[in-house]
């Protein structure tokens, strides 16, 4: 049944209700068996045993486990040294303990709705007034709502009496909605359109009203968002994704390379079973980047405390990263990209020109002074700013004055009588002191123009004494007076503004029928309003688009001002498109997928409808980052790739469905904090080009090895070195690089796009080959040739090896930061890593020279000539890349994580 649009005795009937006596205990019972309790099911998160599962079976490591268990097992039946077991589980207990800290937050969506259940709720039943728990309501009950209220159910109005509802949780608007149950709804209209129905979770805010309860637990409006929320489960991060897929790759590669050296060493190397099980072992070593979990961790992490200061608090570390690819930003509209305050643009002071910027009249000022006379908002002064209290149109009026100086309400007149604002009427009424006749009264009336707009008969001068310093303003009204005013009025209503109008009336006593002052008014004039866009708005929407990043609104508005705000701010542009609700659910999933990409503003949205554009995008392999404040935006936030809720404005069941809370509820911190998620993004592709160049060549290396008979370059126990100190450490300096100055001209990530692309794979095939290239010449040198007296051997050709990847893996660091020169970019711009660097040099030349450490790497003593051949070696690969860098740089391409042909 739709309750909207349903005649009041069919729901009665239906109901089967006695409007006498309400439902009886019986009817109660049977109808909680029928509709449900209300309430809404909760689900559980996963506890710790299963975050730890899930993070032990994240494919790198399982690969590192393996390679523990492989390598505790050959050291049991060999020589009994754990030291590669110990090193390799505890960095996988490291990189479990960082994921599980950071992601250990509870899931509170479906609680925080709960707790937006009114308390409780006042019912007729069998015949009494009952105050119950809002749980217990059931369809049927027959409800009485008051001021200071909070909905427990979804209700059909009855009777209404000046009903003013707040609905900002369940539409986003924060507009209060005058409510009137005599209002017959025939048609489809949107949930903010409803005006004879109230929602459960909603607040009451001024009149009463009685209603039928017709709709509880799971099937209210919040309740359907509930349902909604626990249906849309959050996927992996474009970065998991593509983290998982390099795991994958990387343990092929590692089994691969494994049967492979494995296959040799059985056929032509006469390699003893272990010593053989344990070469393949150690090549899973050496395929395994160990610390880059926790490298992207610690970069995510760092991208949080950025990202906190510039106003968005992180709830799910992978956001940072997602919302760097953000291709698509659906915002709301009202406090995110307005300044969620209403402000007054225009007046018109009837028989003149209409005033939008400037200098003020005497009769424009005491315009506006009436108006406030006729409200009932109010400000007052706190440490020096102005605090205004009161409904958003009225405290428009005041703020007005305030930007003027000419709020003084120690001057105001005493207010002799008034007629409240009613919904049915339209309009409040005041009467206040004749300001120059003491024995005359003022009458002022503030409302909708349709209830105010001049008649014919009602065209007069402007009385002297509205002007309060005494001028006089003898404009003479003309005959069209109407047609001027309805030109004015329909001038500001195309420009999105909200329109009041202004009427007053002199009398000589006050009656005691107040209606009557209502009567024989004359009309004086209007103020258009809007909540206009924040200052930052338009140019945050201007670098997102250069950022090929497409911004959308979607708000619960009406579509007029809708479009005037996306106008102003660049979101609409020539050609676009702006459908409202209705529409949208007219249109077929393929309609709508054919035409989203046109479609700039949605107006008058339900939360389905903002669920569905969501997905429609997402099904298109697009990035959503979406907005909201509402309940009604919670589903579409925990279904969006990066869900960004308001914290201001927001209720808590949009900030519990979110990744990321806007501590200032401003469209420009967003755009803002996917410049971070950029530089968060591009340091985990840098992090990855650096690791991996060690990684590959150390594999290529112990293969070209085996294969002409050399015998195995590295250790072990030395791979890991390399792999967690030697370019480990200064990895983690990475994360702390700045983003180029360029980063936001760049085009988003796709979503399938390799996190190899933009040039990444063949540079580090680059890297890897000056690599490969000295560490075999240096393994040569210590093998096969004297030099300075000491006898070539097998210890001393990978000590050489060792020393000289080692070497080059660590200030490959400073090749891995810029496609700049390592010279123009400066050593020491990053201190960290140039702290690091320096620590993982230091740790080697200990670890070379001492000798208890030198018995754990199993190295062998150099000569000063040696160490100056292997220092000669390790720069020949920086000196390679500084000169690609030259090269690619007058071709206007880049060395590392950008677009080919980008700035």
């Amino acid at each position: 049944m739709k309750y909207k649009t349903e005649s009041i005795d069919n729901i009665k009937k239906f109901y089967d209700i006695n409007s006498k006596t309400g439902l009886s205990p019986t009817q109660v019972t049977n109808s909680r068996i029928k509709y449900g309790h209300n309430n809404f099911e909760e689900q559980s998160g996963p506890n710790i045993f299963q975050k730890l599962l899930h993070h032990l079976l994240e494919v790198m490591n399982i690969i590192l486990i393996l390679v523990g268990v492989l390598s505790a097992y050959l050291a049991y039946i060999s020589n009994g040294n754990y030291t590669k077991t110990i090193v390799v589980l505890l960095i996988v207990a490291i990189n479990v303990f960082v994921s599980i800290f950071q992601e250990n937050r509870a899931e509170n969506a479906l609680a925080a709705l709960k707790e937006l259940s009114s308390p409780t709720s006042t019912v007729l039943r069998s015949g009494k007034r009952q105050t119950i728990p809002s749980s217990e309501l059931v369809c049927g009950d027959l409800i009485e709502l008051t001021a200071g209220v909070q909905v427990g159910a979804d209700i059909r109005l009855l009777t209404s009496n000046s009903l003013q509802v707040d609905e900002s949780s369940l539409t986003g608007e924060s507009e209060p909605i005058d409510k009137n149950a005599d209002l017959d709804i025939t048609d489809e209209v949107p949930l903010g359109d409803q005006l004879n129905m109230v929602f459960s979770g909603t607040n009451i805010l001024n009149g009463t009203a009685e209603g039928i309860v017709v709709a509880v637990g799971s099937e209210s409006q919040m309740g359907k968002i509930a349902t909604l929320i626990g249906e849309q489960i959050k996927g992996k991060t474009p970065l998991q994704k593509r983290i998982d897929k390099l795991a994958k790759r990387l343990a092929v590669i590692a089994f691969a390379a494994g049967i492979l050296i494995f296959v040799i060493n059985l056929l032509y190397g006469n390699v003893p079973f272990v010593d053989n099980l344990m070469t393949a072992v150690v090549l899973g070593v050496a395929a395994v980047p160990e610390t880059l979990p926790v490298i992207v961790t610690l970069s995510l992490i760092y991208g949080v405390e950025n990202m906190a200061q510039k106003k968005a608090i992180i709830r799910n570390v992978p956001a940072v990263e997602t919302l760097g690819n953000a291709t698509v930003i659906a915002s709301d509209k009202t406090g995110t990209l307005t300044q969620n305050q209403m402000t007054i643009q225009k007046l018109w002071l009837s028989g003149q020109d209409s005033w939008s910027g400037g200098q003020l009249s005497s009769s424009e000022v005491s315009l506006i002074q009436n108006f406030a006379y006729a409200s009932n908002a109010s400000a007052q002064l706190i440490d020096g700013d102005w605090e205004i209290h009161g409904d958003p149109t009225e405290a428009a009026i005041i703020r007005f004055l305030i930007t003027h100086d000419l709020y003084e309400p120690e001057k105001n007149p005493k207010r002799l009588a008034e007629l409240p604002f009613d919904s049915s009427r339209k309009k409040m009424t005041v009467v206040i002191p004749h300001p120059q006749d003491n024995e005359k009264y003022l009458v002022l009336t503030k409302g909708a123009f349709d209830r105010l707009a001049p008649s014919s008969q009602h065209q007069a001068q402007h009385p002297q004494l509205l002007s309060s310093n005494n001028e006089e303003t003898s404009t003479h009204l003309s005959n069209d007076l109407l047609s001027q005013a309805q030109k004015i009025h329909d001038i500001f209503a195309d420009q999105a503004l909200r329109v009041l109008a202004l009427s007053y009336k002199i009398i000589d006593k006050v009656p005691e029928d107040l209606t009557e002052l209502e009567n024989n008014l004359t009309f004086l004039g209007i103020v258009g309003m809007i909540d206009p866009p924040r200052l930052e708005s338009k140019a945050a929407v201007q670098e997102a688009r250069a950022a090929g990043i497409k911004p959308i609104m979607i708000t619960g508005d009406h579509a007029l001002t809708a479009k005037a705000i996306a106008q102003q701010i660049d979101i609409y542009r020539d050609g676009d498109k702006v459908i409202d609700g209705l529409t949208l659910k007219s249109m077929t999933d393929d309609e709508l997928s054919q035409t989203i990409e046109q479609i700039s503003v949605y107006a008058r949205v339900s939360p389905e409808d903002k669920l569905r554009i969501v997905k429609i995008w997402q099904e298109k392999e697009q990035i959503v980052a979406m907005t909201g404040d509402g309940v009604n935006d919670a589903p579409s936030l925990r279904a969006a790739d990066v869900g960004t809720a308001m914290g201001i404005a927001g209720t808590e069941v949009a900030k519990s469905a979110s990744d990321i809370i806007l501590a200032d509820d401003n469209f420009a911190t967003i755009v803002a904090a996917i410049r971070e998620g950029r530089r968060v993004y591009t340091n985990i592709k840098k992090t990855i080009y650096y690791l991996l160049s060690a990684n590959v060549a150390e594999i290529l290396t112990m293969l070209i090895g085996a294969i002409v008979g050399w015998g195995m370059p590295f250790t072990g126990i030395q791979l890991l070195y390399i792999n967690v100190l030697a370019d480990g450490i200064p990895g983690f300096g990475l994360s702390r690089e700045k983003a180029d100055s360029h980063i936001m001209e760049q085009p988003p990530v796709g979503v399938k796009e390799s996190i190899f692309s933009r040039g990444v794979s063949w540079r580090i095939a680059i890297c890897s080959t000056a690599f490969i290239i000295t560490a075999l010449v240096g393994f040569y040198l210590g093998r096969f040739i004297e030099i300075a007296g000491l006898t070539p051997n097998h210890q001393l050709g990978q000590t050489m090896a060792f020393v000289i990847l080692t070497l080059a893996s660590t200030i490959n660091v400073y090749n891995a930061r810029s496609n700049e020169s390592l010279f123009t970019r400066g050593i020491t711009t990053n201190k960290m890593i140039f702290g690091t660097t320096l620590l993982s040099l230091g740790i080697t030349v200990l670890f070379t020279n001492v000798p208890i450490l030198m018995n754990i790497l199993e190295v062998a003593p150099l000569s000063m000539t040696h160490w100056l051949i292997a220092i000669i070696l390790a720069l020949i690969p920086t000196l390679v890349i500084e000169i690609t860098k030259v090269i690619l740089n007058k071709q206007g391409k880049k060395f590392i994580g950008e677009k080919k042909g980008s700035k």
